[in-house]
């Protein structure tokens, strides 16, 4: 046990707690395509997955801000249309009763993500998880998006946790970079969007392969 046992736990959402890949790839590959831009390959378009929107746009094709700024207005509106005429992403294996569970022994649940709150907080109560989490943090809460620790600082600072008491979770770089600047414990999942070779660049505290085990994480913290 250390000396300051983690207490909050931080979590990434697209691809970590819930699955929306597909629909996230067939969404930037449709707005590229309506603003007749290139059109980049899924595997293209998931390594810039858990980049603030603007951000994914100008890593996949060169533009200026302004062509950026439309291409994510557009996307917001695909997306929109999309997630009503297809299936709803779900969330992934073992994370909906670790979550309950998590929450049921006290650890208090927040959400730090690149996608904007308003989206998440759709998903967070289709899946029935708004009693479970404290705070949920998009790009349009703060100044700096992921990489940048501030995410992870406004909820430190809004919930009264101590960075040493925090774990935060993802499956991408931006995540761990984002909690490691903060000064918080880190775990990466590898199912998302990253491979494991450039979550390990990263240097976290934990990798794992099963969001399952964050409970024995915790326990021996």
């Amino acid at each position: 046990m250390t000396q300051n046992p983690i207490r909050l736990v931080i979590f990434d959402f697209d691809g970590t707690l819930a699955d929306a890949s597909g629909l996230i790839i067939a969404t930037m590959q449709a707005t590229l395509k309506y603003m007749q831009l290139p059109v980049p390959t899924a595997e293209q378009v998931k390594r810039v997955i858990g980049l603030p929107l603007i951000d994914c746009f100008t890593h996949l094709v060169p533009m200026d801000d302004a062509t950026a700024q439309k291409c994510s207005e557009a996307y917001r509106n695909i997306f929109e249309e999309k997630k009503n005429k297809e299936i709803l992403p779900q969330p992934f294996p073992n994370v909906d009763a670790t979550l309950r569970k998590l929450h049921a022994d006290g650890y208090t649940l927040a959400i730090a993500s690149s996608r904007l709150t308003y989206s998440l907080m759709s998903f967070i109560d289709a899946f029935q998880w708004t009693s479970l989490i404290s705070e949920v943090i998009g790009p349009d809460k703060v100044e700096k998006s992921k990489p940048d620790p501030e995410p992870v600082n406004r909820i430190l600072s809004d919930l009264h946790f101590q960075p040493q008491e925090a774990l935060v979770v993802g499956d991408a770089p931006f995540d761990i970079l984002m909690g490691k600047g903060a000064g918080a414990h880190t775990c990466a999942v590898t199912y998302g969007n990253a491979s494991r070779e450039s979550l390990a660049a990263t240097q976290p505290d934990w990798i794992i392969d099963d969001f399952g085990k964050i409970i024995q994480i915790l326990e021996q913290s």
